[in-house]
């Protein structure tokens, strides 16, 4: 029977040169074109030396990931061959390639995916220029050296128009000269660079975003020479069907704080339950790029530009998921849980401020001196001082609310066949929200909190004394507070009984 799938012809034969594929995104995409597109060509990694590990002992430790699980299931790892690191670094000057390599890249590349990226949001101009302004650029003048490219696909961010409160899919102006941006990290000190960055930024967030859209330019540049898209993913989260649904290996975002509130130490979340957050499947993502990529490469030059996200068809709200949150946390419960798990959103940051104080801090006080006790490592208060310190520079992403027009996804989405649909879906309209977050809690449980299912038993177990430990430690605190009352007053316990139901109603407030 003739393969019908279009996407998947294309690529079969392609050799692809892949940057960030050891992160989120990279592994789950390496894992759906080793699955599913068996005849492809050589996948090309670059990868750089880390902890020690030569990058082929990097590569060596590719099967035993999870996410390769349903992979392994009908293949050896034989399949891993077909993966050829190549050393180098996005941040470095020729991408820090062998003039050997280079060459090799050259001569034999076919499809480029650039998804290699700094993302964190405190990192000054300096690395994230360094990295994603100019690692786009060589990834660029690599591309025009490349013999027989046949296209160019740029992992972007939604958020690079994030001082818009609506975008499009087209490439907005440049915030700044990327050359007078290149210029001020060649020439002046961290300090200097940190005192200007407000008036570098602008109305951008963060250098990320910044350099992000910058980088941008460098791939419209080059899009007269050959086939270019950007595609714009907002936030990525986990699996929604492939490779198993709710598999995650990130901890950013909503995954991070579920990974804390099924431990128990997570009990506020700064939240605007009723604003739209746009969070997107990773395995929607990685389908997205190899579409966009097939599309495209049908002319021999252009730009195209895609959002994939879901606040304008099929918005999410932590609202639809604020009754049954705390009811799932109890259903599949952690072994390693330290405290009893119960979270709730505040709809301000000083109010969470407040609240942490309370049911953050004074348990994490109370938990690490057990640890020291104990021989363990204390580490909850430094997390929450962490936490706290990073607030001001979420606050934005936090309680602001942004829509993202996608029409050209749409347009995709109706120019795949029936087998495309099937086999590299992009359309969310079926997405259900309470059962993908369901699915995201019990990723979490086994791959960021490694639990494994025969632990339910034990864990919910345990739940259940952790609950009546949490129900003693209320009892403790409105005692001493209504203790503290009475002595401060001069009453005695009995004379000032009122106190206790004031108490413990203000307590529920934070």
């Amino acid at each position: 029977m003739p393969d019908d799938s279009q996407v998947r012809a294309f690529y079969t034969g392609k050799n692809f040169f892949i940057t960030g594929g050891t992160g989120f995104v990279g592994l789950c995409l390496l894992e759906k074109i080793l699955r599913t597109i068996p005849d492809v060509g050589t996948l090309y990694l670059l990868m750089r030396p880390k902890k020690g590990k030569e990058i082929s002992e990097r590569l060596e430790e590719f099967p035993k990931q999870p996410v390769f699980e349903k992979l392994l299931e009908k293949n050896s790892t034989d399949i891993f061959k077909k993966i050829v690191p190549v050393a180098g670094d996005v941040g470095e000057d020729n991408l820090g390639l062998s003039p050997a390599d280079r060459q090799m890249l050259a001569s034999n590349v076919n499809v480029v995916i650039h998804s290699a990226a700094t993302l964190d949001f405190q990192e000054n101009l300096r690395p994230t220029v360094k990295i994603n302004l100019l690692g786009t650029r060589r990834i660029m003048e690599l591309c025009k050296e490349m013999k027989n490219l046949k296209v160019m696909i740029h992992v972007s961010s939604a958020y690079v128009n994030s001082y818009l409160k609506e975008a499009h899919e087209k490439v907005y102006e440049a915030p700044e000269d990327a050359e007078k941006v290149i210029s001020l990290i060649g020439t002046l000190s961290d300090e200097a660079l940190d005192e200007i960055e407000p008036k570098v930024l602008k109305s951008h967030p963060n250098t990320y975003t910044f350099t992000k859209h910058l980088a941008e330019h460098e791939v419209v540049k080059c899009a007269e020479l050959f086939p270019c898209t950007i595609v714009r993913p907002t936030m990525i989260m986990a699996a929604w069907k492939e490779p198993i649904p709710g598999w995650t290996s990130s901890k950013v975002g909503p995954q991070g704080f579920l990974m804390g509130a099924s431990k128990g130490v997570v009990r506020r979340l700064p939240m605007a339950k009723d604003n739209i957050a746009d969070y997107i499947p990773v395995d929607v993502v990685v389908n997205q790029l190899l579409v966009a990529g097939w599309h495209a490469a049908k002319a021999k030059s252009g730009l195209s530009v895609y959002h994939c996200s879901t606040s304008t068809c099929r918005p999410f709200r932590w609202a639809m998921l604020e009754p049954t949150m705390n009811e799932m946390l109890h259903k599949y419960p952690l072994k390693s849980a330290v405290w009893y798990p119960h979270l709730k959103f505040v709809p301000s940051l000083w109010l969470f401020k407040l609240s942490a104080i309370f049911v953050h801090f004074f348990p994490a006080i109370l938990l690490d001196t057990l640890l020291r006790v104990t021989g363990g490592r204390p580490i909850l208060l430094r997390l929450n001082k962490n936490v706290w310190s990073s607030l001001g520079r979420l606050e934005i992403f936090i309680f602001g609310e942004w829509l993202y027009h996608n029409p050209n996804t749409l347009d995709l989405c109706k120019q795949l066949n029936q087998t495309d649909k099937e086999l590299f879906y992009i359309d969310v309209s079926s997405l259900n929200w309470l059962e993908f977050f369901n699915n995201l809690h019990l990723g979490v449980r086994r791959y960021l909190n490694k639990e494994k299912e025969s632990t339910l038993p034990a864990a919910r177990s345990k739940d259940t004394i952790l609950m009546v430990l949490h129900l003693i430690w209320q009892v403790l605190i409105l005692s001493l507070v209504w203790y503290l009352f009475a002595c401060l007053t001069g009453l005695t316990m009995t004379g000032c009984a009122w106190i206790a139901p004031v108490i413990y109603i203000l307590y529920t407030c934070l």
